[in-house]
């Protein structure tokens, strides 16, 4: 694929008996992409083999058209921030940062430069000078993110960068994560938080059990997903008269009346061609004289394709 970020071809990686990603072939498109799956599922695997911490057991794997294992050229390339931490207690964040700037290479004065640039768009600012020992959770993780945008790479992999951020960090770790996808930058972010990576990106890459169960746009995966009937929610004039006339309907599997939500009656639908029943519900209000209010799909979301594809 042209442009394609990551590129793998029947990748594998095992340790011992123990399978971490099995037979793996995906390519993910320049942008932000989510990377979701149960604890376990493979994805600390997967971004340990990208960001080339992991020599696959088999298979290919392509980074920014690259080959990964040992290309100390790449790493330059990405910038990676982990789950869990390791610093130096008694250094400041900017001095961590600028630290690490100066083992990839960078000279004392830029490496200064660079440290307070990405401290600044990460909203820690003067903030970085405290001592790493005396931080917040929420404020490591934010000097772990600065760390990892500092040396301005294409490509961010970020394993559950909102972890110990107060809501007010999470909101603002979003909008920079879509700032970054806005300018061009690609990243692949983890998070158990569906609702989260659904805020920053419809395009994921979902993992269960070592293997990948799907990838692409969340509305087009949850479109193949036909042996699942869709649930549309209808608030409208006449719910009564409106669920006893989709009731008639072959693709309709159940109508339902449901006050979930405390926002009045809604007629609550079970589709198997969602694309049809769109298109046609209009006409069908119409013929009866019902105005139709809303109209919303609770099935057509990042948690309920993630619990789909878990479930099966």
């Amino acid at each position: 694929m042209a442009g394609a970020i990551v590129e793998t071809r029947q990748l594998s990686k095992w340790y011992g008996q123990v399978v971490g990603l099995l037979d793996a072939t995906f390519e993910l498109p320049r942008g932000i992409v989510g990377l979701l799956g149960p604890n376990g599922a493979g994805k600390s695997t997967l971004m340990g083999l990208v960001t080339g911490q992991l020599r696959p057991s088999q298979g290919e794997l392509r980074v920014l058209g690259q080959p990964v294992w040992g290309n100390h050229d790449l790493m330059r390339r990405i910038g990676l921030c982990p789950e869990q931490d390791a610093f130096y207690e008694t250094m400041s964040g900017a001095s961590f940062v600028a630290t690490m700037l100066r083992l990839q290479g960078y000279g004392e004065a830029e490496s200064r430069t660079l440290a307070a640039e990405a401290l600044e768009l990460v909203g820690m600012g003067e903030l970085g000078w405290k001592r790493l020992g005396a931080m917040s959770k929420g404020m490591r993780q934010r000097v772990k993110l600065a760390q990892a945008l500092a040396h301005r790479p294409e490509l961010l992999v970020l394993d559950e960068p909102l972890n110990g951020m107060d809501p007010v960090g999470r909101l603002e770790t979003i909008d920079l994560v879509k700032a970054l996808g806005k300018a061009g930058k690609s990243v692949l972010v983890s998070s158990h938080v569906l609702h989260e990576v659904e805020a920053m990106t419809r395009s994921i890459l979902l993992i269960h059990h070592g293997r990948v169960r799907a990838h692409g746009d969340v509305h087009e995966i949850r479109a193949l997903l036909d042996e699942h009937p869709h649930h549309i929610a209808i608030r409208c004039g006449a719910p009564r008269d409106l669920a006893a006339a989709l009731l008639h309907r072959e693709d309709v599997v159940s109508v339902d009346l449901s006050t979930e939500g405390g926002a009045g009656l809604r007629v609550i639908a079970k589709t198997t061609k969602p694309d049809l029943f769109y298109t046609e519900l209009p006409a069908t209000a119409h013929k009866l004289g019902i105005d139709l209010e809303e109209i919303t799909s609770p099935d057509d979301n990042l948690a309920a394709v993630f619990d789909y594809l878990v479930g099966q």
